[in-house]
């Protein structure tokens, strides 16, 4: 299991795995509980790079990030060391 610390969010941290290339076992720590639930639902099985696209860049409201933007920059980060 990763964890990652974010930055911007109400969420503190995320924790995933990747396995096969696929995210997998999302949980927030903290943040609005429906949406990150929901998130963490829809990018279950997902392919990591197919789940970064779709999440960089997303804002909540004026911050220049959100959970699922923090998501993508945890599974980049992720990519990276990997």
């Amino acid at each position: 299991m990763n964890t990652y610390r974010t930055k911007g969010v109400c969420a503190q941290a995320i924790q995933f795995d990747v396995k096969d290339g696929k995210v997998t076992g999302v949980q927030f720590m903290g943040g609005c509980s429906g949406n990150t639930q929901g998130v963490a639902r829809l990018v279950e099985g997902m392919d990591v790079d197919e789940a970064i696209k779709r999440m960089s860049g997303i804002r909540c409201g004026f911050k220049p990030t959100s959970c699922p933007d923090q998501l993508a920059k945890a599974l980049s980060e992720y990519q990276q060391s990997h």
